[in-house]
């Protein structure tokens, strides 16, 4: 392990980290190997980046924030400010970031609050474009991207691999399930079964992220399989969920059992349906 320099007049960094003299660490810091901190930023007494984090130029990070190692942080972007949340009271909170996240500019992520957990998380290896936003609380699963200007409200949880497209927003406590697509400039306002494909401006769910599924290399017939699960829950007799649990007793199919599972599990909305 590399030993680090600490100094009474300054943050705890390593010796290989490159800090441009008009960036601000303040005291408490913690700054990892091979970080690069660019002109103008801004890092808060309590944050703390993995070895080789890139702070681009004028980014702000600050609260008790912790970014994961190889993460590119962008000119402009603002990260582990307080919630937008009127009910916030100063609390400690926090906002734990994974690695390998690329994070572009003016993004905002925001700490968590008291009545939501206290903790927003983002898992690895995400992009977050331009102008993007994760409020207080939201749980950000793996290989998530944010297209421009799309924003996540409190409490959201949001799958591996799901993607948001641009200018679209999702109502606060829905849930997207792994591997689900949002069309551009779409509100979702109730939760996505796995690997559904959601468009329209009032989001609704026209069928399954099939790109999405071919891209990720997952096998025909599992992707046969999912097709006739979506049309039973599309067209079956009685209830959505009834629909569901009646198709978790016929299925062998990982997938279908995860669409299942999600309908079946713990959710504060209804769901977006079938059209």
């Amino acid at each position: 392990m590399r030993s680090r320099i600490h100094r009474d007049d300054g943050p705890a960094v390593l010796s290989d980290a490159v800090i441009h003299p008009s960036a601000v660490v303040e005291d408490g810091a913690r700054i990892g190997a091979g970080c690069v901190i660019g002109p103008f930023c801004h890092v808060g007494p309590d944050v703390v980046l993995g070895d080789r984090v890139t702070l681009k130029s004028h980014v702000v990070v600050t609260g008790l924030t912790e970014i994961g190692e190889d993460s590119v942080v962008f000119p402009f972007a603002v990260i582990g400010e307080i919630p937008q949340d009127l009910k916030f009271k100063g609390e400690k909170t926090r906002l734990q970031i994974g690695k390998r996240n690329r994070i572009r500019e003016h993004v905002t992520m925001n700490t968590g609050t008291e009545g939501g957990g206290g903790v927003t998380r983002v898992g690895d290896d995400g992009l977050f474009m331009a102008g993007c936003h994760v409020a207080h609380d939201a749980q950000v699963g793996d290989r998530v991207i944010l297209v421009n200007n799309s924003a996540l409200a409190g409490h959201c949880v949001i799958e591996d691999d799901v993607i948001v497209g641009g200018l679209s927003g999702v109502h606060q406590w829905v849930r997207i399930g792994r591997g689900a697509i949002i069309g551009a400039v779409t509100m979702v306002t109730n939760d996505v079964i796995p690997y559904g494909l959601v468009q329209a401006p009032r989001g609704e769910l026209h069928g399954l992220n099939l790109v999405g599924l071919k891209r990720k290399g997952v096998a025909r017939a599992d992707i046969t399989a999912l097709r006739a699960a979506f049309q039973m829950l599309a067209q079956g007799e009685g209830a959505f969920v009834d629909r569901a649990k009646r198709l978790g007793g016929e299925t062998d199919s990982a997938y279908v059992r995860e669409i299942v599972d999600f309908i079946l599990g713990d959710s504060d909305r209804s769901f977006l349906t079938p059209g």
